[in-house]
């Protein structure tokens, strides 16, 4: 049971009870101590919540981390430690404490009897067995069938069966009224069930039954009954008080159950593979800092998977908390950190200094666990961030935005705006300038640019091109007919500065570069994006911008000069003294507008751009990318190289022995010919293709070694664009009119959501079991 696996909770806190002289009353049955090494004696718990306690640990199963690295104790002259092959033989009971490298056993802990004072007398109740050269000391414990330990395996599996509980005998109902209360439940079931896929609230407002509109809860399971009179009859009024199933306590426990079954079907579906964790930051609408996490790996079938685990309340953003609250996750979900081969974090973000504190942490626990900078946002840092840095740049940015403030700071101007845009496109299409199709010159506005929004600022920058005309005339408008001065005297200046050559050129420019990158940041969000495309795409922009640099001034200058001749901007003479505008600053060195606007303008701002790419993007200081990319398999592999395949697998000390980087250098030459030979891996456009056709073959049977290398170059963390529309989903959840929701209600709530996917495919009868489980462990039958 690896969900054990470091899992460190506290024990309970024990309150004396007077009047029964137990202590414990009040349990938290979510808090009990998972190590075995670390429990409190089972007679410390109160008489009323033992059983709990006990039904609890049963369900969870014994405590068996079998991916723990067991640490070896001297026995004479000879090293022994726990093997975890003993788990299988005494699967029901054997437990391990990571705390005291010691087994226990489960049932007797449980069920063992208190006999003068001796109880839990045994090595495998108390201290624990430690004694690793005596395995048949299990055996031994186990015993014939009057064993002190069968007779607590018997009371365990008395315990477990519901049907000879005498509270299950008291309230047993009949056939009847079981397949009503199920009706009841599935109904229920069925509407958290939409309600959670759509990101729709639950509860209104007013939930009486005098009220006109209960809330979407209620309504759909009155909808349910108008459409089948069988569900109305059982249902909402015609039920028991006690059973109406739509309490907001139920609903949210079946959304609960709906995400406890999802996780299961993830961590599943995972395995014992490695994967990548990505994270990021952000604050929901009631102002709570919520780290959200995601992992990346490659599923049996040899496609990439990115899965959302939950969002986490993190009381403040040091690097000490988010890892102590990564550790709490893996803990719940059975995750080991020791698969973990990969790691990234939006290096944009306000958390980047923790985050680069988190890097290292986890570095330090595992080596292998490879930080991958958001390829995404490097770009957006490397393109926009760095732009500004040049002055003319620097203030189109700003400028732009105080365009779109003033243009769009009512609905009044906005409709203006349409109105002439509308106007502009008929006298283009009379004049021949533009063609009439299906999705051509439809209604558009202005857009505005977000600092995570990778291609947002080119859709600026061309909205504001394609709408200039409409722009400048409602500018004119607000400069002749607003009624504040302010307002007149700010809009005849931004026409001033729109009408100008400076700006028009800098726009043109900066347009120019996003376009090249665009694709790429498209590119970027797709969710099984693997990272050699990545780099090759990362190479294909850098080709572009130095191919601008070297040959696109003539073209940038003449589709600038036809927009100026367009709109009737003055066009300065190249040959003139360039004089900048303002005042003339003191010492300044005179030049010509052809040096200016070609040399300190275009040239500077392209040798920017490409000495950031270089930097952020340099294959001398990413050997483990350029070893990744020799599994491309793009042209016939012409990028393989042994050498440096064999030089990755010392990246992964973990997954590979000498052993086995000995067998991979012959499996190697065997792959490289049947890949070149088979038809079937022709055309392929990246390794995660790759990957694919593996498994369809057959060939990661055949090269094993082979397709880990596989999948652990596509596990490495491309970007975390999933981890932002996890923050996107997260708006929609928790809004102003739900800005109440409590932190489990809002993962729970966001899990369903988002992996819209998985939750279709679970049945009801599995939410069932799972809520019925859920109101055992807290003590309803």
């Amino acid at each position: 049971m690896r969900r054990y696996l470091k899992r460190k909770s506290p024990p309970p806190q024990i309150r004396d009870d007077s009047s029964s002289g137990n202590t414990l009353q009040e349990v938290n049955l979510g808090d009990l101590p998972a190590d075995p090494g670390q429990r409190p004696n089972i007679l410390h718990y109160n008489n009323n919540v033992r059983d709990q306690v006990r039904r609890a640990y049963l369900q969870k199963g014994p405590c068996q981390p079998h991916n723990h690295d067991f640490p070896p104790t001297i026995f004479g002259n000879q090293n022994r430690r726990f093997n975890k092959v003993w788990f299988s033989g005494h699967s029901n009971w054997l437990e391990y404490s990571v705390s005291k490298d010691a087994a226990y056993c489960l049932c007797c802990y449980l069920f063992k009897p208190d006999i003068g004072g001796q109880s839990g007398g045994d090595h495998f109740v108390t201290e624990g067995f430690k004694n690793w050269k005596r395995n048949d000391k299990l055996s031994i414990h186990v015993g014939g069938p009057n064993s002190a330990h069968n007779i607590a395996w018997g009371k365990c599996q008395d315990l477990m069966n519901q049907k000879q509980h005498i509270e299950t005998v008291v309230c047993k109902q009949s056939n009847q009224e079981k397949a009503r209360y199920k009706i009841r439940l599935n109904t229920s079931i069925e509407v958290a069930r939409y309600l959670s896929t759509q990101g729709l609230a639950f509860r209104g407002h007013d939930e009486s039954v005098s009220s006109n509109n209960p809330g979407n809860f209620i309504q759909l399971v009155k909808t349910f009954g108008r459409i089948n009179p069988d569900i109305k009859a059982l249902t909402l009024n015609n039920a028991p008080l006690n059973q109406k199933m739509t309490s907001p306590d139920i609903q949210k426990e079946i959304v609960n159950a709906f995400a406890m079954e999802i996780m299961k079907v993830i961590i599943c579906d995972l395995g014992d593979s490695p994967f990548c964790l990505m994270v990021d930051e952000a604050r929901d609408i009631s102002m709570k800092e919520q780290m959200a996490l995601v992992i990346r790996y490659v599923d049996k079938c040899g496609s990439v998977i990115e899965r959302f685990l939950g969002v986490e309340d993190v009381t403040d953003t040091s690097a000490l908390t988010l890892k102590a609250t990564i550790d709490n996750v893996f803990s719940r979900y059975g995750l080991s950190i020791s698969k973990l081969r990969g790691q990234g974090y939006d290096g944009a973000s306000n958390m980047r200094g923790q985050f680069n504190g988190l890097k290292t942490l986890i570095l330090n626990e595992n080596p292998s666990a490879y930080y991958i900078h958001c390829f995404a946002h490097q770009l957006q840092l490397a393109l926009v961030a760095v732009a500004r840095k040049h002055d003319h740049i620097s203030s189109l940015f700003d400028f732009t935005t105080r365009v779109l403030n003033v243009v769009g700071s009512s609905c009044k101007r906005r409709d203006l705006l349409r109105e002439k845009q509308s106007e502009k496109i008929l006298e283009a299409l009379d004049m021949g300038e533009i063609s009439t199709g299906r999705g051509l010159n439809q209604e558009t506005n202005l857009k505005r640019a977000g600092d995570t929004r990778w291609s947002s600022h080119y859709n600026t920058l061309l909205s504001l091109i394609n709408m200039f005309g409409a722009v400048i005339d409602v500018l004119e408008l607000i400069g002749r007919d607003a009624s504040s001065t302010s307002h007149r005297t700010e809009a005849q200046d931004i026409v001033d500065r729109l009408l100008s050559f400076d700006f028009l050129l800098s726009l043109f420019l900066m347009k120019k570069v996003l376009a090249i990158t665009n694709e790429l940041s498209q590119a970027l969000q797709r969710k099984d994006q693997d990272i050699v495309n990545a780099m090759t795409l990362v190479q294909v922009s850098k080709i572009q911008i130095q191919s601008l640099r070297e040959s696109g001034w003539s073209s940038l200058l003449d589709g600038v000069t036809f927009f100026c001749e367009k709109h009737g901007v003055d066009i300065p003479q190249m040959d003139a003294k360039y004089v900048a505008r303002g005042r003339r600053r003191r010492n300044e060195e005179e030049m010509t507008n052809l040096h200016h606007y070609k040399i300190e303008t275009f040239y500077t701002v392209l040798d920017m751009q490409l000495g950031e790419l270089n930097a952020r993007f340099s294959d001398s200081t990413m050997e483990l990318l350029m070893c990744v990319s020799c599994l491309d398999p793009s042209n016939s592999f012409s990028h393989y190289n042994k050498e440096k395949l064999l030089r990755l697998v010392d990246f992964y000390p973990e997954d590979f022995t000498e052993f086995d980087k000995c067998k991979l250098s012959d499996q190697l030459d065997n792959y490289i010919v049947d890949m070149r030979l088979s038809k079937d891996f022709f055309g392929l456009n990246g390794i995660s293709d790759l990957a694919r056709i593996m498994v369809d073959t057959k060939r990661n049977k055949v090269y094993p070694l082979v397709y880990l290398l596989l999948t652990l170059a596509l596990t490495l963390p491309v970007a975390t664009a999933t981890v932002e529309r996890a923050f996107s989903a997260m708006n929609i959840i928790k809004n102003g009119l739900r800005n109440r929701m409590n932190d489990e209600w809002l993962s729970d709530s966001l899990l369903v959501f988002i992996e819209r996917e998985v939750s279709t495919e679970i049945d009801n009868e599995t939410i069932m079991e799972s809520f019925q489980k859920m109101k055992t462990r807290k003590g309803h039958l």
